[in-house]
């Protein structure tokens, strides 16, 4: 499916904005761009809570065809986000990371859920997050709560 079909993109941005969890937040900074949207994930338990992290979205023109692009623009210290923003939402390499029956909804949820259920220790992108961890639960606390103070308000 052509992402320049407006019908396409006009029920995707209708299904996304109606179904949206309550700690997401969608922005169009151009309203004739659809394809491209910025997300703000605002955890409301575990670890990440109280952060406030953002996301860009860029949906190809060979969409379903090609995955999305997305990026987390603020620092993390996530398992399955690099702290140069590479994200992963499933146990492959970034690149094939999203299946490509995604819907724009199915990845603001994916990225939703990478704060709660998604949090994968055991698989990760992030290997030194993960090691930390594992290596002491409390210290990885702390360092994620830093990095919240420091980039995630």
């Amino acid at each position: 499916m052509d992402i320049n079909d407006g019908l396409f993109v006009s029920t995707e941005v209708a299904e996304l904005e109606a179904n949206l969890p309550c700690t997401c937040k969608v922005h169009f900074p151009d309203p004739n761009k659809l394809h491209c949207f910025q997300l703000t994930v605002t955890p409301d338990e575990g670890y990440y809570q109280g952060g406030k992290f953002q996301f860009e979205t860029e949906v190809p023109d060979a969409y379903n065809m090609v995955p999305p692009k997305v990026k987390c623009l603020t620092r993390i210290w996530h398992p399955n986000i690099t702290e140069t923003g590479d994200i992963c939402l499933s146990a492959r390499e970034p690149e094939t990371c999203f299946l490509l029956s995604f819907s724009f909804q199915d990845v603001v949820w994916g990225l939703n859920s990478l704060f709660t259920d998604l949090l994968n220790f055991d698989d990760p992108l992030n290997i030194e997050a993960a090691e930390h961890h594992l290596r002491d639960k409390e210290d990885f606390r702390n360092k994620v709560e830093d990095y919240i103070k420091r980039y995630a308000r």
